[in-house]
């Protein structure tokens, strides 16, 4: 089957009910170097995820038998699963929808209809984010260290679970400790400077980042700086 095929090619899973979206979908994704494998509602993907070993899943929200909130909750229930990179695909464009996308575990949110060209830039962007053989060695910050080779992120010596975007997060910030970068700085640094994604996106994900840090009642390390934006320093507060 082509999607076995070259198997150093990234695989992507498509989850879509629309046939004919799911069909263009697979025909662009092999064009542009990628193998596809689908699934045609929430519990076939499931067992897609328990067979295959995805790169990338592209999640529409409205699915029979199981919806994509309810899949994306699944897969990151699931500890080899919990760095998978999620773009979830849906109608529903308004910002609660989009927030509540992301709170579930999504790395990121496309509403129908959308660009071809900027869903294949998203998801080199994410696949280039999320290829821990590109960045090699280690960061510390006070008791937090990350093993950029290993993609392993510690709290003294507690393992931290941190998805592909948490971990770019908190990679930028161990790089650039006690310095305050705004919404928009985040994006360019860590989304990259060709994705367009709302400021408010980088709330949702330091939440996130800050759930899985703050573990039995640790220190804060991220302190939030009012019309400024965010920085690792230590403090945790509200400044």
């Amino acid at each position: 089957m082509m999607d076995r095929d070259n198997p150093t090619k990234p695989l992507i899973l498509i989850v879509e009910d629309e046939a004919a979206l799911a069909t263009m979908l697979r025909y662009n994704l092999e064009k542009d170097g990628y193998r596809v494998c689908e699934a045609g509602d929430g519990e076939e993907a499931l067992m897609v995820l328990a067979e295959r070993n995805p790169d990338l899943v592209l999640l529409d929200w409205m699915l029979p038998v199981m919806s994509g909130i309810e899949v994306c909750r699944q897969i990151r229930r699931r500890p080899r699963r919990r760095d998978l990179p999620v773009i979830m695909l849906t109608a529903r464009g308004e910002e609660s929808d989009k927030v509540r996308g992301l709170n579930t575990g999504a790395d990121d949110y496309l509403s129908k209809p959308f660009s071809l060209p900027e869903l294949l830039a998203r998801i080199k962007a994410l696949l280039r984010r999320t290829q821990p053989a590109q960045a090699k060695g280690s960061l510390v910050y006070e008791d937090i260290s990350m093993d950029m080779t290993a993609h392993r992120v510690l709290r003294g010596t507690q393992n931290i679970h941190l998805g592909p975007t948490e971990f770019r997060l908190l990679q930028f910030l161990l790089q650039h400790p006690g310095c305050v970068f705004s919404r928009e700085e985040l994006l360019n640094a860590v989304w990259g400077p060709d994705i367009y994604v709302e400021p408010r996106t980088v709330d949702v994900h330091i939440r996130r980042l800050r759930k899985a840090l703050n573990i039995d009642g640790a220190k804060d390390i991220i302190r939030t700086v009012r019309a400024a934006g965010y920085a690792l320093d230590g403090d945790g507060t509200v400044s």
